[in-house]
């Protein structure tokens, strides 16, 4: 099982605010955020945790240079949930990668939305409960 993860974001504020507004949908918040004054080559360096309550799991982390692009996917309790993962990832800045829908090449419940971040990762929220 997976404790955390981090992506990496060249605009950190645009970053943390479209991950705020998408996966606030699916019940995360800002966890915590600092700064990494230890980081001798970058003091500056940002970087927030979000998640369920009291669970820092999805890590952003300010780059100068913008890192490969990347894929996660999050669980969405309900179709619905993917839908509104969506739409409140386009409307934070993210751009439209798939529409809500299912992908029965993955399995037949399978029902997910994609939408590229500031950096251009792609983010999916998916539900795996038939209707």
């Amino acid at each position: 099982m997976i404790d955390h993860l981090s992506t990496y974001a060249t605009n950190f504020e645009a970053t943390r605010d479209f991950y705020a507004a998408a996966l606030g949908t699916l019940g995360y918040t800002v966890q915590m955020q600092f700064t990494a004054e230890w980081n001798e080559d970058f003091p500056e360096q940002r970087m927030c945790a979000l998640g369920p309550t009291g669970r820092p799991v999805f890590w952003i982390i300010e780059t100068r240079e913008a890192a490969s692009p990347r894929h996660v996917a999050f669980t969405a309790a309900s179709r619905a949930d993917v839908d509104s993962y969506h739409r409140h990832g386009v409307e934070a800045g993210g751009v439209d990668n798939g529409a809500p829908g299912p992908r029965p090449q993955y399995h037949e419940h399978y029902y997910g939305a994609f939408v590229l971040d500031p950096d251009g990762n792609n983010t999916e929220a998916v539900c795996h409960a038939p209707p």
